[in-house]
């Protein structure tokens, strides 16, 4: 699952990049106003006419892709499976009663149940 949320937001990284890179590219609608006094503006790579169709496609192939992904990593994030506590992800956890009844050296001071004490412990003795 994790692969799949690293792919989508490659995937829309990449898509943003390329969906600001075709909007600025395009000319708006006052650009052809400037090209009749003679500004040169409408001297482009794909023509006067040519630019808004192919630019204009692009533009809304790249923008319907780019709110798929978006809408695709909302899904993956709304349906991930998470634990409902930290203890139910790790794992091999004793229990409290294990613990105690196991004899197992501990750092704490003894009890009155424990009587194993670790000799390496900085703590002083319970009394």
């Amino acid at each position: 699952m994790d692969n799949i949320n690293s792919l989508l937001s490659m995937a829309q990284v990449l898509l943003s990049v390329v969906l600001i890179t075709l909007v600025l590219v395009q000319h708006g609608k006052g650009a052809d106003a400037g090209a009749a006094f003679g500004s040169g503006a409408s001297a482009s790579v794909f023509g006067a006419r040519g630019s808004g169709n192919f630019l204009s496609k692009s533009t809304a192939i790249v923008a319907t892709l780019f709110f798929i992904v978006c809408m695709s990593l909302g899904y993956v994030a709304s349906h991930r499976v998470v634990p409902d506590s930290i203890m139910q992800s790790v794992t091999g956890i004793q229990t409290e009663s294990q613990q105690s009844t196991s004899g197992e050296i501990s750092d704490l001071p003894p009890t009155q149940e424990s009587a194993v004490v670790n000799p390496d412990s900085d703590l002083p003795p319970a009394e």
